[in-house]
């Protein structure tokens, strides 16, 4: 699937990623190919990613935390939007 993250400033990520697990209001959730679409709130923690193939924008790469093939990108709030295999956080 294709998980897209947008900050204020810019397109952070656009990459195709496995799994995606991220800070809901109702806790933590995650989601993997072909989950049902799904529009949420999301609050302050972690938006945690893996995938074989992940691309981050060179000029971003120190926003983001790799520990063995999982990244993780600190987040204050947002929203999240899954459809059709596309995943967009739009995240502060």
């Amino acid at each position: 699937m294709i998980l897209e993250i947008v900050s204020p400033e810019a397109t952070l990520l656009k990459t195709e990623v496995d799994l995606i697990s991220v800070p809901g209001v109702n806790g933590e959730f995650q989601m993997l190919n072909n989950h049902a679409p799904i529009v949420s709130l999301l609050v302050e923690g972690t938006v945690r990613f893996k995938g074989t193939n992940v691309k981050i924008n060179e000029q971003f790469v120190s926003k983001f935390n790799n520990t063995k093939g999982e990244y993780s990108l600190p987040i204050k709030s947002g929203t999240i939007e899954m459809k059709e295999n596309k995943v967009i956080i739009l995240a502060d």
